[in-house]
């Protein structure tokens, strides 16, 4: 690291678990981003700031008004802007080290593969169960991390899926694919603001814990977030023996 880097990170130096060798470790560490909305944002804003040294950021959607409640990536001047445009802008600003791939598109199949193979943590900040499903199977294939993330009206939940580890659970043993399932979009439903604050940041916390393999990460546990009532509740997740994907 340079003289300005070792100001700009000073205070994660500081901290034992992280240090100089720490950080020079996040540096050289690629994490992709799945969503530049409301999750997104935060966890891209974090990820820069902490010195992540290359993000890929996936989304084929524009800025609208009414995302500039909550995606605190953006602005109003941003608005008819791709999304992932106007995330590079973003973090150029923040931190203009960090390498940024900004794709326009909606990644499926193939080319999900291509991108995960890619990352060294995964980032699911998307806002439907066929993304999700898509990149928990592309993920299981390649055992990469994935930290999975979900906010709707007042109510969020976290937890990371590791496949690295034999006994992770992954995310078609939380909600089988089989099953019904409605997406609940934040046009029909509303969102609280700060709700994809605190669960997107639990998701940067996570992803930056697995990148410098310190602390206790959230495989096997599922955070529940009520901002309603000032809830906040962690239950076990175990792996579904007879599950289709990471059997």
């Amino acid at each position: 690291m340079n003289d300005q880097q070792l100001l700009r990170y000073s205070r994660h130096i500081l901290l034992t678990e992280i240090g100089i060798e720490g950080q020079e470790k996040l540096i050289g560490t690629h994490a992709l981003i799945i969503g530049a909305g409301g999750l997104g944002s935060p966890v891209a804003l974090f990820l820069a700031a902490s010195g992540v040294g290359t993000l890929t950021i996936c989304d084929n959607d524009t800025v609208d008004l009414t995302n500039l409640q909550r995606q605190i990536l953006h602005r109003t001047a941003s608005i008819g802007k791709n999304k992932v445009d106007s995330a590079r802008d973003a973090i150029a600003d923040i931190n203009p080290d960090v390498r940024v791939h900004n794709l326009k598109e909606r990644v499926e199949s193939e080319r999900l593969l291509e991108l995960v193979a890619q990352a060294d943590v995964v980032l699911d900040c998307s806002d439907n169960f066929n993304t999700r499903y898509a990149l928990n199977r592309a993920c299981v294939q390649l055992k990469k991390p994935l930290v999975s993330g979900a906010a709707i009206r007042f109510g969020g939940q976290v937890t990371v899926f590791d496949f690295r580890q034999e006994h992770s659970p992954c995310y078609h043993c939380l909600y089988p694919e089989n099953t019904e399932h409605e997406d609940t979009r934040c046009a029909e439903m509303g969102v609280f603001a700060p709700l994809v604050g605190i669960v997107g940041s639990l998701q940067a916390a996570e992803a930056l814990k697995l990148l410098l393999e310190v602390g206790t990460s959230l495989c096997g546990k599922l955070v529940l977030i009520d901002t309603l009532h000032s809830g906040l509740r962690t239950i076990k997740l175990s792996r579904d023996v007879h599950c289709p994907v990471c059997k």
